[in-house]
Order: structure tokens, then sequence, then C-alpha cells
């Protein structure tokens, strides 16, 4: 039994494999390619966005992935800027037919405000009506299970006040250097799972002496410490490589962290994200 067999429950029974491959950043003509070497590989969680454009790769990627569709846990995420039902009914069916799947596994709202206003305006209305879009889908069959992503608690507090489900899904921005505890805590208090993207804090954490340190101290790479980490917190972990070699040592993390080192990572602060700090999920605004 390897990380890739091994699963979380969600607060509605369904399960979702503990490892899965982020996807940002591959382009639409290589992202099929990705997906398959990923399944062959045993990766059963495969996680996409229609902001990333490469639905349709991911899509063929896994149909001619040699994988039961039933096997597969698929999650795509609604454009940040829709707030709206109408256009987030037409967006959700739009990701099912670019994807070529009947249903999606997991479908999350991606922000809780447009990119451009990243952390900014009011959006509270616009998103209920995107969550109400997801509820009537997931209850339709469209969606195994619903959620958000890049939401803060009182981005989340403002959903569950008119929800009819609650989020199953937080997908976040969690690595060694970033860990929003309280946020975390919070969650789970919820029963609401959390899913770490960018363990690997987009590859910023590579450079850093401590971890590099700690890693050697558990003869293991970078990649891997920050990726077992992400796992002890109790989230899922979404590395994201088109690299077939970089996918399977990303899948050897069967060690443990002791709590000592767990605390230090956790205490961790501060990471330079460089050129990456053009993005608002890197720079907070």
């Amino acid at each position: 039994m390897t990380a890739l067999d091994e699963t979380y429950t969600l607060s509605n029974g369904v399960e979702i494999p503990k490892l899965g491959l982020g996807t940002w950043f591959i382009d639409d003509d290589k992202a099929a390619e990705a997906v398959r070497a990923a399944a062959g590989i045993g990766y059963r969680n495969i996680d996409t966005a229609q902001a990333y454009g490469n639905e349709h790769g991911v899509g063929d990627g896994i149909r001619t992935s040699g994988v039961a569709r039933d096997e597969l846990f698929v999650s795509t995420k609604l454009a940040a800027e829709i707030k709206d039902y109408d256009q987030a009914i037409a967006a959700i069916d739009g990701s099912l037919t670019t994807l070529g799947l009947d249903h999606v596994d997991l479908m999350l709202i991606h922000s809780p405000q447009p990119w451009d206003d990243f952390r900014g305006g009011d959006y509270v209305q616009g998103n209920r009506e995107a969550w109400r879009a997801l509820e009537d889908a997931y209850r339709a069959g469209k969606i195994r299970a619903i959620g958000v992503s890049n939401f803060q608690q009182h981005d989340l507090e403002n959903i569950l006040e008119g929800a009819r489900v609650v989020p199953h899904v937080n997908q976040l921005l969690v690595h060694a250097g970033n860990t929003p505890s309280d946020l975390l805590a919070y969650c789970q208090s919820k029963r609401i799972l959390v899913e770490a993207y960018s363990p690997i804090a987009h590859g910023a954490i590579l450079k850093n002496a401590e971890v590099q340190a700690m890693a050697q101290k558990y003869g293991v790479s970078v990649p891997q410490l920050c990726i077992r980490y992400t796992l002890q917190l109790g989230t899922v972990s979404l590395p994201k490589t088109a690299n077939p070699e970089h996918m399977r040592s990303n899948a050897e993390v069967d060690f443990e962290i002791s709590d000592a080192d767990m605390n230090i990572l956790r205490d961790l602060r501060g990471v330079d994200y460089g050129e990456h700090s053009a993005f608002p999920v890197y720079s907070g605004k």
C-alpha cells in the first residue's frame, strides 16, 4: 500500500485519493499525455480547472488512460469570474462537454473573488448563486462532491448561511512556509476536507536550507518531504508536474515525519515565490 492507494472519505461518503496530480500550467496539448502517464504510474486523482485551459486535454487523457472511469477521481473548478446562477449552470455543463465526461467527481468555485479583484470587493451574493448552481448539479448527479477553493473562514460562513449542502472540500495554498492552521482547524470542525495545492510552494521551497537539511535527515528529496508534510496535516496533496519521473518520486512518500519536525515545518514563514509572486494566490492580493 502506497500513498497512491490511500483515500480520505468526504462528509457525503465519497472516497477521494490522498495524493493527486495537479495540472496547472500544463498546456492543453500536453495534458492528455501527462494524465495517461500519471494513470499508468497509479495516480487516480486528477485536478484541473476551467481557468487552466486544459480540460479538453485532461478529459482526453482520462478517456484514453486504460483506467476505468469509476476508478478515477476527476476534479475541475468553476471560473472565479462566474458569480451568477445561470452562467454557473452553463459553465458546469460546459466543463462536462469540454472534458467529454458525463460527470465529474468534484467541482469547486475557484475563488471567492474574480482574479483581477482577489481578496477585494463584495461577492457575497454571487458566491451564493454560484454555490446554488453547484448544489443543483450535485443533486442532478452531474457532480459527486462540491466545494470551494481559496475560501477564507468568512467566505465559507457566507456560503454556509444559506447552503443546502455544506462544502465537501476547500482547496487552499498549503505548504511548509504557508500553513493556515486556524483555517485548517475551522474546515476540520465543519467536516470540510482541505486539499493542498502547490505543496512544493511552486518550487520556491527547494532553496530553503532548513528544509533541505531536514529532507537529507530523512533520506528523501525536498519535494517528497513537502508532500509528506501536507499529507500528515490531513490534507489531499496535489503536486503539479507533467514529468513522469517527478510523478513517480512524488508518490514515494511512505515515511513518517516526527511531531517535532512537523512543528518546525508548520512554523516556517516567508517563502519567496520569485516570478510567481505575480499570481494573486502567491501575493495574497
